[in-house]
């Protein structure tokens, strides 16, 4: 293996041998587009929230949670790349990491820089060819999405005690736009909010995510007595939040979404 140079979505040189053979990955969206590229016998370590597919999950060394790595964990596999993401990753424990090995750190806020990740990844892993073709079928199917013109207002939570949305500049306010919807949040990346601040708010749709926070049949009645004129509904996060190869299944859920939406307008 020859070492090569690639340029993360910071903006950092990493210097790997390539191709990789023991990969450690610490976003669960990204570990599930490493297998879609191909890469099952490459990964070495993942982190417990990394639960698709569920046969990487059952046999891949686990290395903590994405913001509580075990960090001698990952020193026993001896990794020849780790790949992390800014947001989801604590920056902290990424730089030690750094000092020791290759990481190649994603940094994602957009549908575009999603597709920008897809591509780097499989130019880093020799697995170009195959991550363009994933991108090409994503733009597809999003440009085949009808042009939803309803302009309703969209609560999308994704916490509890305190309450938390999702604000602007995110990847959740980038899909539910491509969704028609117009973000009620527009004070800050992921602000808390009081059940008053959500009456003024006065959104059409609230959106009560399967993750971070397992939102529940008790909280959707919850909404609805706080906001009794919403349409409130429990989404998969997943379909929102993931960036990896799970956008191809988006836009047919948002298909779904909308159907759901329009049997109450």
């Amino acid at each position: 293996m020859d070492p090569l140079r690639f340029t993360d979505q910071m903006g950092r040189s990493v210097s790997i041998n390539y191709p990789p053979r023991r990969i450690i990955s610490l976003v669960p969206s990204q570990t599930e587009l490493l297998f879609d590229l191909g890469l099952d016998e490459q990964l070495a370590g993942i982190t417990k929230f990394c639960i698709h597919p569920a046969a990487v999950y059952k046999r891949v060394t686990k290395v903590g949670g994405t913001k509580n790595l075990k960090l001698d964990k990952i020193r026993d596999i001896r990794p020849d790349l780790i790949i992390g993401n800014k947001e989801e990753n604590d920056q902290s424990q990424v730089e030690e990491l750094m000092k020791e090995f290759p990481v190649w750190m994603s940094d994602i806020k957009d549908l575009s820089d999603a597709l920008e990740m897809i591509e780097q990844l499989g130019e880093l892993t020799a697995t170009g060819e195959h991550a363009r073709g994933i991108v090409s079928q994503i733009e597809e199917r999003f440009q085949s999405l009808p042009s939803y013109g309803r302009g309703l207002n969209a609560a999308y939570f994704i916490w509890k005690d305190p309450y938390m949305l999702a604000g602007p500049d995110t990847f959740i306010d980038d899909i539910l736009q491509r969704a028609g919807l117009k973000n009620v949040s527009i004070s800050s990346r992921y602000p808390e909010i009081s059940p008053e601040e959500l009456r003024e708010l006065d959104p059409d749709i609230i959106f009560l995510s399967s993750e971070p926070y397992p939102f529940k049949d008790v909280h959707v009645k919850e909404m609805q007595r706080i906001c009794p004129a919403a349409t409130v509904m429990l989404v998969d996060g997943e379909m929102f939040s993931w960036y990896g190869s799970r956008l191809l299944q988006v836009p047919e859920y948002l298909r779904g979404i909308h159907e759901k939406i329009n049997s109450n307008y």
